[in-house]
């Protein structure tokens, strides 16, 4: 089967690799669809903290059941969508229900390959059933499921003010669910198109862009109190250590980006504030559900996926996605 593995930083090579055996237990998928994330983009030019190389790539997966086990909840033909983050349902995290940040997780495309070849064999309990969704819609759910995920964490009221700084496909989909939690979200990024985006398809009608006057600009949003809520989706550590200082007063600050470095901030201004300071990792089943409803429900708009290409195809054309200029937000491979 055709394999697409990415040997070393810059470097992607098409394989050929033997179609993997069902195991007790697992469901054998043919994948349809692999979404594009940032993370994919970071192991690509060599940015990504839990990764070795070499690493077959992919994590937002969409499929067809090939092979279920006797008595399974799934069938031949179902589409599903597959929750990346193996987890060893053992640990302290999993037995509280926390299988997003289990302590042995293995992530499909990150600790182990990924789903950039054409079939998968997996833990049934990994295999979602997609029943309503189209191929395309069942691999854009882990990424949003990480928006939602982040969005449960802080716990978003109805006429919150929230700010979402970084306007990436991440950043997007905690801005979706945010809104659909009722909040009043204004968007923070540095470039244009990703405003434009966020307002022309999400109706998110308050964007700032990076600039000299951007504090000014928060701060009058806000009458000067700054945010409840403020989502960090930019994966750059100055930007994350910036963003304590747009969290209003008894507010939350939710780090939904992962960088390689330590981040440092003002612990008097912290203390003075009574910041709650939040990470957000990965997903739950919990968030996965509510996210195939929001599509099955027509709250998740099709304009986010702006590039397509073939699995064949992506050795020659991958590289192009990092480039800003491409105008890219959530790039389908189609196997």
């Amino acid at each position: 089967m055709l394999t697409i593995i990415c040997d070393a930083p810059g470097k992607l090579s098409a394989i050929d690799r033997p179609k993997p055996l069902r195991n007790e237990g697992e469901v054998l998928v043919k994948l349809r669809r692999i979404g594009v994330c940032g993370t994919d983009l970071h192991i690509f030019t060599g940015n990504q903290p839990y990764l070795s190389y070499p690493r077959v790539m992919g994590h937002e997966l969409a499929a067809t059941v090939e092979e279920a086990p006797a008595g399974s909840r799934l069938e031949a033909g179902d589409t599903v969508s597959i929750m990346p983050y193996i987890s060893c349902g053992h640990c302290n995290a999993c037995r509280n229900g926390k299988t997003n940040c289990c302590r042995n997780i293995g992530v499909l495309g990150v600790h182990r390959d990924g789903g950039m070849t054409e079939y998968l064999s997996l833990p049934e309990e990994f295999v979602l059933k997609a029943d309503g969704l189209s191929v395309d819609q069942a691999a854009m759910v882990e990424f949003l499921a990480i928006g939602a995920h982040a969005v449960a964490r802080a716990k978003v009221e109805p006429g919150q003010k929230v700010l979402v700084t970084g306007a990436g496909p991440i950043g997007l989909a905690v801005a979706i669910f945010a809104l659909l939690d009722g909040g009043e979200v204004t968007l923070l990024d540095g470039r244009t198109d990703r405003l434009d985006f966020g307002r022309d398809h999400l109706g998110i009608t308050s964007t700032v862009q990076l600039g000299a006057d951007d504090q000014d600009q928060l701060s009058a949003i806000t009458g000067g109190d700054f945010f409840d809520v403020v989502f960090d989706a930019t994966g750059n550590p100055k930007a994350i250590e910036r963003g304590f200082g747009f969290v209003a007063h008894g507010g939350t600050y939710v780090l939904v980006s992962i960088v390689s470095s330590d981040i440092s901030f003002s612990d008097p201004e912290f203390h003075k504030r009574e910041t709650t300071l939040l990470g957000s990792r990965n997903a739950t089943r919990t968030d996965f559900e509510r996210v195939m409803q929001a599509m099955r429900d027509g709250k998740i708009p099709a304009a986010l996926i702006t590039h397509r290409m073939s699995l064949g195809d992506v050795p020659e054309r991958f590289a192009g996605l990092t480039d800003p200029a491409a105008g890219v937000v959530k790039a389908l491979i189609e196997v």
